[in-house]
């Protein structure tokens, strides 16, 4: 079987749910069979290999800190023998290799979730479990992804997106815009998820406050209308180009907004499909708008460019029924293996599902042609030969 490499931790706000996530997957994958390695990237950038970084107690106990270890340091990425394949060496003469056959990351938020280790694996031929480069990118940017919303016609909440250089030398004018928009608002870290650093600003004249503790986490920032009689609607999806829906999740939250703790602590968590007190699955909501949603999520994903799995988020007016996209999530956290349970996708299925994903992915990249021989650089040459005989002494 493929040897299947579990990438997970990184230098982000969302380090610890990504630990979560990596050792269900590998976990999983071990119950499958698949010989399995635990690529663990702690939260200054350096890469640790070991099997022991595959047990969730080694980071759970406060009087061991398993992520600084020496011993787990001691591997170098060998470039000439990862080419569809990612191999790492022991330091040292006669070092011993690990090779990786297939990427599976579990990484959330910045440096991983964002398209940059994607970036990694296709420069070296590796197929790895999830969206694209692109899609990875566009979904981890919340403006990016409204934007594409708005171009294929689909409804998301009224927003203004800016720079940190543009807060600095335009901030009252980025301020008169956003007044016009209707209170409450909500202020975003377009990069971050978890709901990190996010605030309902409900007077204007906390605007300004709220914006910058939203730029202590980013270089960007979106302000967007809230929705009001407001329910918290979550479809995912599977798939390449046969796409899955999974049944709609509600989430019920007790504080302003759906935040870190209601996500990940509270009850055990909505977002690791613990808290039974803040999940309802299926959603409150009849079948002709849950299967309209179901359709929406999908022509989300597509219009992204997603593959393999993501999240997508919908706030919906309980009021009227009407229902805006939200954020997309690239790689959600646990893969929302508890919502895929109750579409009746056990994990077993779903871990195989993403894998089988993954390697139809790369077999249809190497049936295209993705070079291109010329006789631009012969030419050159014989120019250069020819300006050289017949320049002027």
């Amino acid at each position: 079987m493929k040897t299947i490499g579990v990438f997970f931790g990184s230098r982000s706000p969302e380090h610890d749910v990504s630990i979560i996530t990596a050792e269900l997957a590998i976990d999983g994958l071990k119950k499958l069979g698949y010989p399995v390695v635990p690529v663990y990237v702690n939260r200054s950038g350096k890469w640790l290999i070991g099997e022991e970084l595959g047990k969730l107690e080694n980071f759970t106990d406060p009087k061991k800190d398993i992520t600084e270890e020496t011993k787990y340091q001691e591997y170098f990425l060998d470039l000439e023998n990862s080419h569809g394949k990612i191999v790492f060496r022991k330091k040292g003469i006669g070092g011993k290799t690990i090779s990786i056959d297939l990427a599976f990351p579990a990484l959330h938020g910045s440096f991983g979730e964002d398209g940059t280790i994607q970036g990694l694996f296709e420069m070296l031929d590796l197929p790895y479990v999830g969206c694209n480069v692109v899609a990875s990118a566009i979904a981890m940017d919340k403006a990016f992804t409204k934007q594409i919303c708005l171009v294929n016609n689909i409804e998301t909440t009224k927003f203004e997106v800016f720079s940190k250089n543009n807060w600095e030398n335009v901030k009252q004018e980025i301020i008169a815009k956003v007044k016009q928009f209707k209170f409450p608002l909500f202020v975003k870290p377009v990069h971050l998820g978890s709901s990190i650093g996010i605030a309902k600003v409900t007077e204007e004249k906390d605007l300004a406050e709220k914006i910058e503790v939203a730029f202590y986490y980013d270089d960007k920032v979106l302000v967007e209308e809230a929705v009001d009689n407001l329910m918290d609607v979550t479809c995912c999806i599977i798939g390449n180009n046969e796409l899955i829906a999974s049944v709609l999740q509600e989430s019920v939250f007790s504080a302003e907004l759906f935040d870190f703790d209601e996500k990940y602590l509270k009850d055990g968590g909505t977002q690791l499909g613990k808290s039974e007190s803040g999940l309802i699955i299926p959603a409150r909501i009849d079948k002709n708008l849950t299967e309209e949603i179901q359709e929406t999520a999908k022509k989300v994903y597509t219009a992204l460019g997603c593959g393999g799995i993501a999240r997508v988020d919908f706030l919906l007016d309980k009021k009227t029924n009407k229902y805006y996209a939200n954020e997309v999530n690239p790689l959600p956290g646990t893969l929302y293996h508890h919502l895929w349970k109750a579409s009746g996708i056990e994990f077993s299925d779903l871990l195989n599902k993403l894998i089988l994903y993954a390697e139809d992915r790369q077999k249809n990249k190497h049936d295209l042609s993705l070079t291109f021989k010329s006789n631009i650089l012969t030419n050159l040459n014989s120019q250069k030969l020819n300006n050289k005989k017949y320049s002027p002494r």
